[in-house]
């Protein structure tokens, strides 16, 4: 197995923010609604940019959002009676039909814009949703699960995709955990103490012919930065390791340098976004994040 590292320096963000922020906007979605058309709008009747329901009830297992292509007023549509806009939102029947706006079907095409389905919204336990997407002759499939969203504790993704009638080489797949909770234990620790055992952050991508792993593992610095270690392991599988042996011992010089530019890369862009930021709290954050999800453009400071 060959094993490439590298290190960066980053500017820290603060939990109790970050975790504030995290609840606003879960409180913000939670309490929206479906509007005309399947828009989506916030409590004060405004609504989210970029965001409509294509097919279900906002906010239950199975809703469709996504955007599609614009189509010709009134072509379609769902009337409002008929949509069941008199029902509040998060006390529609569970045996009420789902409900269908203009363009759902094109949410179905393989040419259509991504399309998320929701499984899950538990705000106080637990949010998943998935993402289904043709591009460029591949299937994906995007999985993402966020535990106690309003005070974010692990964040999961998963990834699926191949290439119809393409065969196993076109097939590949990959799981990542980010556990924020072990993430907060690392930086709290003192910068003369060890790192952690266990890298909060780690993620494996299989494909028939490798495998590679990448952890991200935090510590803080003597001058209140974080330094983050990031592994890069790979490995051929099954009867090919020893040529993957083989083809990595001469790719070396290049992985390693790929990988120095893409965490360097990472690393300027974060501590650009964290310069950018000034933090807001209770009502200021909380307004700045609405008008982030309606224009969000014109978002400048949270």
């Amino acid at each position: 197995m060959a094993r490439f590292a590298h290190t960066v320096t980053v500017a820290t963000l603060d939990r109790g923010w970050f975790e504030e922020a995290a609840g606003a906007l879960v409180d913000l979605l939670d309490a929206s609604r479906e509007g005309p058309g399947g828009s989506v709008v916030l409590a004060d009747g405004r609504p989210v940019e970029g965001l409509r329901l294509l097919r279900g009830r906002h906010l239950r297992p199975g809703a469709r959002y996504g955007e599609v292509p614009a189509v010709p007023e009134g072509a379609g549509e769902v009337p409002v009676e008929q949509a069941g806009a008199e029902v509040p939102v998060g006390h529609a029947r569970a045996e009420e039909a789902p409900v269908e706006h203009a363009g759902a079907e094109a949410g179905d095409s393989p040419d259509a814009p991504q399309a998320v389905v929701l499984r899950t919204w538990r705000p106080s336990h637990s949010v998943e949703a998935e993402s289904l997407v043709e591009e460029d002759g591949m299937s994906l499939k995007v999985g993402l699960r966020l535990s106690e969203p309003r005070r974010p504790r692990a964040v999961e993704l998963s990834l699926s995709g191949h290439k119809p009638g393409g065969g196993s080489l076109y097939r590949f797949s990959g799981r990542g955990k980010a556990d924020l909770a072990a993430w907060w234990a690392a930086v709290d620790r003192l910068p003369s103490a060890p790192p952690a055992a266990r890298a909060p952050v780690s993620g494996r991508a299989v494909h028939r012919l490798a495998e590679a792993r990448l952890t991200l593992t935090p510590r803080p610095a003597e001058d209140g930065s974080w330094r983050i270690t990031v592994v890069l392991s790979m490995r051929g599988r099954w009867l090919l390791r020893p040529v993957g042996a083989v083809v990595l011992f001469f790719a070396r010089g290049p992985v390693e340098r790929g990988l120095r530019e893409a965490a360097e890369s990472a690393a300027g862009e974060w501590n650009t976004a964290l310069a950018e930021l000034t933090p807001s709290h209770g009502e200021a954050l909380r307004a700045e994040i609405a008008d982030a999800l309606v224009n969000p453009d014109g978002a400048t400071t949270l």
